[in-house]
């Protein structure tokens, strides 16, 4: 079987974060500027290498004075972290659809292994020839354990920010007949 190059539609992606604040709410945001590149044999998914890299310059919850702290040293450090990354190390295909996939993040030149679930949303050849796929890429990650520091405690309990942050992503990528 041949090897696909797929390419990142970056017009019909996104990748999303949401993280508690003062333990009663959550702040939702993303980064404008990311990269995938896949490479699968044939249409197996199951056969997947996947990279994924994120501009921190590039992270919005839509309040700049938020934005600018999260691009401070008390988050990830901008001036010297510019890029998060993960690289795949195993996909499992779990159902028809699903998949885990396990592989390396690393923020702030902290790695820790990650795992994610996957659900391919669909495979399509377009009107231009193109063949698409989606993915609904979801998982939970410590913030802490990457040196995501900022943690000053609430006086009535709990802190500013919680430590879990959830991920949705959701991605087109494409490939020519």
């Amino acid at each position: 079987m041949a090897t696909i190059k797929w390419q990142l539609d970056p017009a019909h992606s996104e990748v999303l974060f949401k993280v508690r604040h003062m333990m009663v709410s959550n702040v939702t945001g993303e980064f404008q500027t990311f990269n995938v590149t896949l490479e699968t044999e044939g249409h197996d998914f199951s056969t997947a290498k996947a990279t994924f890299t994120a501009d921190i310059e590039s992270i919005t919850t839509k309040v700049m004075q938020r934005d600018n702290h999260l691009k401070s040293e008390d988050f990830f450090d901008l001036k010297n972290h510019p890029k998060l990354t993960f690289v795949s190390r195993k996909i499992r295909k779990i159902s028809d659809t699903g998949y885990e996939m396990e592989g390396d993040l690393t923020i702030r030149e902290t790695t820790k292994q990650e795992t994610f679930k996957v659900e391919n949303t669909g495979l399509i050849k377009d009107g231009s020839g193109y063949y698409r796929a989606g993915f609904s890429i979801t998982g939970k990650i410590k913030r802490l354990e990457f040196g995501l520091k900022y943690n000053p405690a609430l006086e009535a309990g709990g802190v500013v920010v919680g430590n879990d942050v959830n991920i949705n992503a959701d991605i087109e990528m494409t490939h020519p007949e």
